[in-house]
């Protein structure tokens, strides 16, 4: 998303920035922190996230940046911001938080998401600001009025804090197509007839 390219959000805790081609730097520079924290398979497990290579991280990056229903910034360790004048904002990344407007019915509805990556900075707060923040830019820039958070039952601490947001736990039951379970499926359906449909002439036959 464009509308927040030019846009700091500086908190306490942390320092929402966009997503830019900074944060996910070529190998030839640096390794890329973003790629390095997704090889962690717990990591992957809680995002529910899949494995990318690094041409795939910069292709997210440029679409991330360019999809109307995307809004994302990259989370900051604030102090290490503040203290470390001039440095690099990927070297003081500790995650990202985002925003899904993919309701097509509901346009005041979004989907947040937070990853506090860094390990150092878990534990201290920065997600739950990262969020509170992020809430606050979608009520007042994108004209949002409800929330929802998609999360897995094994993600206790994402669970927990997003309950002290005042988010209400309900279930999402989620199917995977497998390719068995595609096979079953299509084993169920396998009564199913596909014809023309003209309006008016839909009697059976």
């Amino acid at each position: 998303m464009r509308l927040n390219q030019n846009i700091l959000l500086l908190g306490k805790k942390v320092v929402l920035v966009p997503y830019t081609p900074e944060h996910v730097p070529r190998p030839t520079l640096r390794p890329c922190r973003y790629h390095e924290w997704m090889k962690s398979e717990e990591l992957r497990r809680l995002t529910a996230s899949d494995p990318l290579t690094l041409e795939q991280e910069y292709v997210m990056q440029h679409s991330w940046r360019e999809d109307a229903d995307k809004c994302t910034f990259i989370v900051l360790d604030a102090e290490k911001w503040r203290a470390q004048p001039g440095t690099s904002e990927e070297s003081c990344m500790a995650g990202d938080v985002n925003l899904f407007l993919t309701d097509l019915g509901d346009p005041s509805l979004g989907e947040i998401e937070v990853m506090i990556a860094e390990p150092s900075c878990r534990g201290q707060g920065l997600g739950t600001e990262a969020v509170l923040m992020m809430m606050s830019y979608g009520v007042t820039k994108l004209g949002l009025t409800k929330f929802e958070a998609k999360i897995g039952q094994g993600n206790e601490p994402s669970i927990r804090m997003f309950r002290k947001l005042h988010f209400e736990q309900e279930v999402t039951l989620r199917l995977t197509m497998s390719d068995p379970e595609r096979q079953w499926l299509l084993e169920q359906t396998s009564h199913v007839e596909e014809k023309p449909y003209r309006a008016g002439a839909s009697e059976p036959r």
